[in-house]
């Protein structure tokens, strides 16, 4: 019992599949929140550009 404690502690793939799933969240939500704001600044352009249009 006593190696496989000692074995556990030294094993650090944990810690990096831990650490990678943390950047790979954080990049989604960076992601996230770009393509949301662009998508906001795309809706207000096409609404100015619809009421320069002439009515139909």
């Amino acid at each position: 019992m006593k190696k496989f404690t000692q074995r556990f502690l030294r094993d650090n793939r944990a810690v990096t599949a831990l650490e990678y799933g943390l950047i790979a969240g954080l990049i989604v939500v960076v992601i996230g929140a770009t393509v949301q704001g662009l998508g906001l600044q795309l809706d207000a352009a096409f609404v100015s550009i619809t009421k320069l249009l002439p009515a139909a």
